[in-house]
């Protein structure tokens, strides 16, 4: 039988938890501003992706393979390292957070871009005749029209990437940047105990269950002709 009294004596629950509670806020920003980028980004891509100018659909096709093919840890160390290796260019060390949400932002859009490409297909093509007889423009037919009701259906994707993003901004720490999983990490080597690591995962959690609860009433709400 192991005899977890010596782990227990070397955590420090309330140092933990204090610390993981400082840098909870890089994460979240990290999150906060991944979703107000990656969101516009991805209905710009998506309205690219279904453009008629083949060369225009192309590169958004080749754009969304690559970031959905490749792992988002290694984007972000190419994102880091690209202007020192490829341009010559010095990076600072401010450069290291926004290389983070570079890599995050163009990660999550080509999801996104999908994600509104499928629910754009969803509508029926009703919808943009009804508009044109109406005398509404294009673009006051997409955005008054088709865009809200695509924001309903795609809802419960964008909330299952939302929730993925929460846990993904731990993969800042490849190119060391510090945030609440780095800082995990940490605790674990100082304080030789893997519950630090405990402790981050239910910070992560906790967050994810009040977004999810968030979304679920949002939907709810989007939901009201529904019986």
């Amino acid at each position: 039988m192991i005899d977890i009294f010596p782990i227990l004596m070397k955590f420090n629950f309330q140092v933990t938890v204090n610390l993981l509670w400082r840098f909870f806020g890089k994460s979240m920003l990290i999150f906060g501003l991944t979703m107000l980028f990656a969101l516009p980004l991805g209905l710009f891509v998506c309205v690219c992706r279904r453009s008629k100018f083949k060369p225009l659909q192309l590169v958004s096709k080749l754009y969304i393979s690559v970031m959905r093919g490749t792992p988002l840890m290694l984007q972000l160390v190419v994102v880091f390292f690209a202007p020192y290796y490829v341009f010559g260019i010095q990076i600072s060390s401010d450069y290291r957070f926004w290389a983070v949400i570079i890599g995050f932002v163009i990660n999550y859009a080509a999801y996104f871009a999908e994600i509104y490409r499928g629910g754009i297909d969803a509508i029926n093509i009703g919808q943009y005749e009804a508009a044109e007889v109406l005398g509404f423009s294009k673009i006051q037919t997409f955005f008054r029209i088709i865009l809200p009701q695509v924001i309903k259906i795609v809802l419960p994707s964008m909330a299952n990437e939302t929730i993925t993003l929460v846990k993904d901004t731990s993969l800042a720490f490849a190119i060391s940047y510090v945030e609440m999983f780095t800082t995990a990490k940490q605790c674990v080597t100082s304080q030789s105990s893997i519950l630090p690591l405990f402790v981050a995962g239910a910070f992560y959690y906790v967050t994810n269950l009040i977004i999810a609860f968030l979304l679920e009433g949002l939907e709810k709400k989007l939901g009201y002709y529904k019986r």
